[in-house]
């Protein structure tokens, strides 16, 4: 399965707020109403946070699941 890009992902000076760890982009398994996405996100690589920007989550995530629902 291919990775899906987030070109807008802009992690600079981005850590994690339970370890403090730099976060990195890292492929990340998502599942929504039984499709599964491999997406390159910010992820800790020390304890695994995963951070979704919000411009993200509101933008092509929502259609994405509005697609997926009116299946």
């Amino acid at each position: 399965m291919s990775v899906i890009k987030v070109p807008e992902a802009d992690i600079a000076g981005w850590t994690c707020a339970t370890c403090g760890t730099e976060l990195v982009l890292a492929p990340v398994e998502l599942e929504y109403l039984d499709s599964l996405f491999n997406v390159e996100l910010p992820r800790c690589p020390s304890c695994g946070f995963v951070y979704i920007p919000e411009g993200l989550a509101l933008g092509k995530m929502h259609q994405v699941e509005q697609l997926l629902e009116d299946k």
